[in-house]
Order: C-alpha cells, then structure tokens, then sequence
C-alpha cells in the first residue's frame, strides 16, 4: 500500500507550501491530489519533490503490505 503521509509532514517541515510548489515549482495540481489521496505518482514527480524540498525519496513515501499480505 501506497502512504504518501510522509510527505505532507515533510512538507510542514519545510519552508515551502502546496501552493509554492504549483506557483513557484510548477508541480501539477493534479500530482499533489495524487499525493493526498495515496495514489500513484510516477518517480520522475517524486524525484522532483525531493530536489525541491532537499530530502530523500523516503521522506515523502513508504509503502507496505496491505492486510493479505500483498504491496498492491
């Protein structure tokens, strides 16, 4: 299972807000309602989120087994 929870707590820690990265970064609108409804988003957005908020890639996401035991 997908969480971006991460994220948004890295996010709150940065100086940067959603608003900064659609105006300012020109990160997607559409990527970040991905983002808060933990659905996929392809690794060059997240590479980009990474360069932009100067973290590594698991400070915006984990992912782990759903209740079968499964990733997806």
């Amino acid at each position: 299972m997908i969480n971006y929870s991460p994220f948004w707590e890295t996010l709150k820690n940065s100086e940067e807000t959603t608003y900064s990265l659609v105006k300012k970064h020109g990160i997607p609108s559409a990527t970040l309602g991905k983002l808060r409804h933990n659905k996929p988003v392809n690794l060059t957005s997240l590479n980009e989120l990474c360069g932009i908020l100067n973290c590594n890639i698991e400070d915006l996401v984990t992912i782990t087994k759903d209740d079968a035991g499964k990733f997806f």
